[in-house]
């Protein structure tokens, strides 16, 4: 089980690698790729999950709530730490602390867990993504802008933060699918039909491009910083994450390794992305990269323990 699944991925990260370094697809095709699985087949994959089943079959409160308090509690930690510690800006520390906090769950969470659980996969994602889209992303958004602006607008900012998250295919995916799931909305065959090979497409084609991603970085930033936030992201989010699931006896063994292995996964691309609108540059980027190399060992060790 093990290099059946380790491998198929390891593969397919190879291929995009090795499809940008021979110039076979450019850079800017695999960013083209990623918004197509982030805005399109990734959505469409957890639309049809979750409009396909009742509620219960969804939504698992203790890990919801689990998952969304060490998620806050390690994004508050590393914000004080990035603050006072290490002396950046406020607006530095909430895009930081993203990275100390928040995984890479759409990209390679979707690619992971969907080859070790199927579809049931998407649930444990789901609720995950909920928490990130809900409250990480909206948090960095509003305490980057104020932290850049002297005149604070707090409305005007909560209102941008607002219409950001409505944009997000993501979000909106979670919220009509949990809806459907809430009411007994039956989508119509073509349709789902349509969903499911678009979400098919999601896993293969999010290693792909994470692999031709990967290309032209390297780590040149490293400091006692950036060790501490892949410390956080990597080895301390999942130590907390299947702590806090073991307290509940209810909690079942997929559902400990599903969130475990969540919160072990990578930084995501948007930290990045983040660092760089936010004038940080390395100091994100290479966090990233060795986050992305630290989180693929820790998850190769998980399924190699529990699978």
């Amino acid at each position: 089980m093990v290099f059946a699944v380790i491998l198929p991925i390891f593969m397919l990260l190879f291929l995009g690698y090795f499809s940008v370094k021979i110039d076979l697809i450019s850079k800017e095709q695999i960013h083209a790729l990623s918004a197509f699985i982030i805005k399109i087949a990734l959505p469409a994959l957890i639309f049809y999950a979750l409009a396909s089943k009742d509620l219960h079959e969804i939504w698992y409160p203790a890990y919801f709530l689990v998952y969304a308090g060490i998620t806050i509690a390690l994004f508050t930690l590393a914000f004080i730490l990035a603050l006072k510690l290490f002396k950046n800006t406020f607006t530095q520390a909430s895009v930081l602390s993203m990275g100390a906090s928040m995984s890479n769950t759409g990209l390679i969470g979707t690619a992971v867990l969907t080859l070790l659980m199927g579809n049931q996969a998407t649930i444990y994602i789901s609720l995950v993504l909920i928490v990130e889209s809900v409250l990480v992303v909206p948090a960095v958004l509003v305490l980057a802008e104020l932290g850049l602006q002297r005149n604070l607008n707090v409305a005007e900012i909560l209102k941008n933060t607002m219409r950001t998250l409505l944009k997000n295919p993501l979000f909106l995916a979670v919220v009509f699918g949990i809806n459907c799931a809430i009411f007994q909305i039956h989508l119509p065959e073509q349709l789902t039909q349509v969903l499911a090979l678009l979400g098919k497409t999601a896993s293969p084609l999010a290693l792909f491009a994470i692999g031709g991603g990967i290309v032209g970085l390297s780590i040149q930033y490293i400091n006692l910083q950036t060790l501490y936030l892949v410390l956080s992201k990597n080895i301390l989010m999942p130590i907390c994450v299947f702590l806090g699931l073991s307290t509940f006896t209810h909690v079942s063994q997929e559902m400990l390794y599903a969130g475990t292995i969540i919160a072990a996964l990578p930084m995501p691309s948007i930290f990045g992305i983040f660092g760089q609108v936010y004038g940080l540059n390395e100091k994100a980027l290479t966090p990233l990269l060795l986050s992305t190399m630290v989180g693929f060992i820790v998850i190769s060790i998980l399924i190699t323990m529990w699978w």
